[in-house]
C-alpha cells in the first residue's frame, strides 16, 4: 500500500471514530433525558412533603424517608389485592395475545385462503379507529353476559390485538417456507406446525409482544375503571387514584405508589431485554 493510500485509510478510520463518538454522545444525552423523569419520581417518593417542591429543587432527598411507602398501604388497605388483580389480568391478557395473535399471524403470513389480504387490510384499517368508540357497545355486551365487575370483563375483550397480529405476521414472514413444507410432508397438521415450529422460532417476536402487551394491560386505567364497581376488583391504576383526594394531592405518596406499580414492568423488561431487541429488528422483511 502506498503512503497516500495509508493516509486516506487513516482519515477514513478517524472519520468513522468521530462519527461513532458523536452518535454515542447523542445516545447518552437522550438516555439521560429519558431517565430523569423516572429518577425524579423515585427521589420525590423519598422526600419529605415539605421538600417535594422546594426551590431550588433537591436532586438528592435530604432527609431521606421511606415512610411514604408505608403510608400507601395505610391509605389503601387493599393495595395488595389491587396488585394481585393487576397481575392476574395482565398475565392472562399477555398469554392470550401471545397465543391468539401468533396463531392469527401464522394464518395471514403462511396460509393461503380467499380474501386473506383483504381481511388483513381491514384489520389494519381498524387500528385507525379510536378504541374509545367501542366502550359503550362493549359495556352493554359485558352487561348482557353478566360479566360486569368480574375478571371476564377485564380479560376476554383484550385477548387479541390487531397490533400484535401485525407485528407477529411480519416476524413469521422471515421463517423459511421450506421448514413448513418439510413438516407437511411428514404429515404434520397446521396446528402442530404452529406449536412445534412457529412458536419456538418466534421467541424473540413473542418476547417483544409480551412486553408491549403486559405494559399496556398493566397501565390500563379506563377499561378497568368502567368495568369494575367493587373495591376488591380494582386494578392497580384504578386503586392508585385513591391517593389523590378532591382538594389536595400528596405527591410524595403518589410517587411512592407509582414506583411500586412500575417495579413489575422494570423487572419484566430487564429479564427479556435481549429477546426484545432481537424481536424489534428481526421482523424487518419484505414479502
Amino acid at each position: 500500500m502506498t503512503a497516500e493510500g495509508k493516509v486516506q485509510r487513516r482519515r477514513r478510520r478517524a472519520g468513522r471514530v468521530a462519527g461513532n463518538s458523536i452518535l454515542y454522545i447523542v445516545l447518552i444525552i437522550t438516555s439521560l433525558a429519558m431517565l430523569i423523569p423516572f429518577y425524579w419520581m423515585v427521589i420525590t417518593s423519598l422526600k419529605t412533603e415539605a421538600n417535594a417542591f422546594s426551590n431550588p429543587p433537591q436532586w438528592w432527598p435530604h432527609p431521606m424517608t421511606f415512610s411514604h411507602y408505608a403510608e400507601v398501604f395505610r391509605i389503601i388497605p387493599n393495595f395488595g389485592r389491587y396488585f394481585l388483580n393487576s397481575i392476574i389480568v395482565s398475565v392472562s391478557i399477555t398469554l392470550g395475545q401471545i397465543f391468539f395473535d401468533t396463531l392469527a399471524a401464522y394464518g395471514f403470513a403462511k396460509l393461503k385462503f380467499p380474501g386473506r389480504d383483504t381481511i388483513f387490510f381491514l384489520f389494519l384499517m381498524s387500528m385507525m379507529v379510536p378504541s374509545q368508540i367501542n366502550i359503550i357497545p362493549m359495556y352493554k355486551m359485558m352487561g348482557s353476559l353478566h360479566w360486569l365487575d368480574t375478571y371476564w370483563a377485564l380479560i376476554v375483550p383484550k385477548l387479541t390485538g390487531v397490533f400484535g397480529i401485525f407485528m407477529m405476521r411480519q416476524f413469521i414472514l422471515s421463517i423459511p417456507n421450506e421448514l413448513l413444507d418439510a413438516a407437511r410432508i411428514d404429515a404434520c397438521s397446521e396446528f402442530r406446525i404452529f406449536l412445534k415450529i412457529i412458536l419456538p422460532l418466534s421467541v424473540p417476536g413473542i418476547a417483544t409482544l409480551a412486553i408491549f402487551t403486559f405494559m399496556g394491560a398493566w397501565n390500563d386505567f379506563l377499561w378497568p375503571q368502567i368495568m369494575t364497581s367493587s373495591d376488591l376488583m380494582y386494578t392497580l391504576p384504578v386503586g392508585l387514584a385513591q391517593l389523590q383526594s378532591k382538594n389536595t394531592s400528596n405527591w410524595t405518596q403518589i410517587m411512592a405508589g407509582t414506583v411500586l406499580s412500575a417495579l413489575p414492568l422494570i423487572l419484566l423488561y430487564l429479564s427479556m431485554q435481549d429477546k426484545f431487541v432481537e424481536g424489534m429488528t428481526a421482523g424487518a422483511v419484505k414479502e
